[in-house]
């Protein structure tokens, strides 16, 4: 931490204390200099700080107060989040980051995407005035990056055309297209369940019939989807091949094989989420990869690889489809930011997105080695995916209420992401389990805490009953 974040965040709290009380004087800044042991400039950029965040404010030629209307504290937990069992609690949780344990959080940390040298090319990008154009950019997004995408793409063995990729604002926007775009009220979808569960609050937006398919280690249960083909006419069919969201499962080829031929024979589209794929191995299976493109549209995004705060994703798929988003994209936001996709296209020049990649990978795969293990200690059964990701699907005891559970947690400030809210029927009974990313997995707070739910729920009932 910087010298004088360092003071603020001590001023900050001292205030919050009352120590320092509404309009009273704070130390000179020669005197705060002296107490801090700093400058008498640190001194003041400090107090500066504390202005601008509406703590205190500055006299003339007398000093700095405290000030009278400060900004009101924001509550540590909100009732709907102490719930932590709704789509909306999680996705809300996700933004406003109450809790201070987190393994249920989808991102990874920032620490393990965002170092001293990506800071450095955000504060130095050359978009320069000189060299931006102030326009809105082109509606299909920055030609740079989408030629490199469609190289990145043709070494998973996914061919593309040039102007079969467009930009977008992350997955979720690219999805939201997609939805947009094929689907009217009424229209049945399928899904992975257990799956990714902000897709399927934008689904029930769209008014669209929503019907889970069991997810396997191997991809989705194909004999489950063949019963519900017997009933149902899907016009699109989400799902996610590596890396899975949430279970941490790969799609192996057979199912890829055959799950293209059945869309081919029911006539369904498949939206295939690859959002970790530059994590992932090239050669593993992509459905966009059998080069069916007016079946399969292929979405991904860097920000899960590179920085959660730079939107930039891309959608790819048949010409003709593609073209219809664009449009779309022009309709509804006029065009993506011209600006993050040439930050993005500069990481990857420069090398810092590969630099970034190596380290990411390290990161993963020690935590979840950490995590597996400590799980394990505490009692848990717990299975690691075949391909590394961000989780791990852990089976909770049986006996072990999983509403209750995840209440429990939030008032001991840990962030759960339970099982119900990552399958698309929340009417039918799922064992208690849970996601958790493998940054956090390890964390002895976490694991204590799981411990005593652990004997707890043995006490009751035992864990298999």
């Amino acid at each position: 931490m910087k010298v004088v974040d360092s003071i603020v965040a001590q001023v900050s709290g001292q205030i919050a204390s009352g120590l320092y009380k509404a309009g009273q004087k704070l130390p000179s800044v020669r005197g705060g200099a002296e107490q801090f042991g700093v400058s008498k400039n640190t001194m003041a950029e400090a107090y500066d700080r504390l202005v601008s965040r509406g703590l205190a404010f500055a006299r003339q030629g007398s000093g700095y107060y405290v000030s009278e209307n400060r900004p009101a504290p924001v509550p540590k937990v909100r009732p709907d989040v102490t719930e932590a069992t709704s789509i909306m609690s999680l996705l809300r949780e996700q933004l406003d980051q109450n809790y201070q344990t987190r393994p249920g959080d989808g991102r990874p940390p920032a620490s393990w995407t965002e170092d001293a040298d990506m800071r450095r090319i955000l504060r130095t990008s050359r978009n320069t005035a000189a060299e931006v154009d102030f326009g809105y950019g082109s509606s299909w997004g920055l030609a740079a990056l989408r030629e490199w995408l469609r190289v990145s793409l043709a070494e998973r063995s996914i061919t593309t055309e040039a102007d079969g990729v467009m930009l977008t604002s992350g997955v979720n926007h690219g999805l939201d297209l997609i939805i947009r775009h094929f689907l009217e009220a009424g229209d049945t979808v399928f899904v992975d369940s257990p799956g990714y569960y902000p897709l399927y609050a934008k689904l029930r937006l769209a008014k669209a019939n929503v019907i889970g398919i069991r997810r396997l280690e191997d991809g989705p249960d194909l004999e489950d989807l063949r019963q519900k083909l017997i009933v149902q006419r899907p016009k699109l069919f989400f799902t996610q091949s590596q890396a899975h969201n949430p279970t941490g499962g790969t799609l192996s080829p057979a199912h890829a094989f055959t799950l293209l031929q059945m869309a081919e024979v029911h006539d369904f589209r498949l939206v295939e989420d690859d959002i970790f794929a530059d994590l992932l191995a090239p050669a593993l299976p992509r459905l966009a990869a059998f080069g069916q493109q007016q079946r399969v549209l292929y979405v991904g995004s860097f920000s899960k690889t590179l920085s959660a705060s730079l939107r930039c994703g891309y959608v790819a798929g048949a010409p003709d489809t593609i073209r219809s988003l664009v449009d779309l994209k022009m309709i509804t936001m006029v065009a993506t930011s011209l600006h993050v996709e040439r930050v993005v296209l500069e990481m990857i020049e420069s090398g810092q997105y590969l630099k970034n990649l190596r380290r990411l990978r390290n990161w993963i795969e020690d935590g979840a080695k950490a995590t597996a293990q400590a799980l394990s200690d505490v009692g848990l059964e717990v299975k690691l995916p075949k391909v590394p990701g961000f989780y791990i699907w852990v089976p909770l005891p049986l006996a072990l209420d999983e509403t209750a559970f995840c209440r429990r947690a939030a008032e001991a400030n840990i962030f759960i992401a339970p099982a119900s809210v990552f399958y698309a029927d929340r009417d039918v009974f799922v064992p208690p389990a849970m996601r958790v990313n493998v940054a956090y997995g390890a964390d002895p707070r976490f694991c204590a805490f799981l411990r005593e739910e652990i004997k707890n729920s043995m006490r009751s009932g035992g864990p298999n009953e």
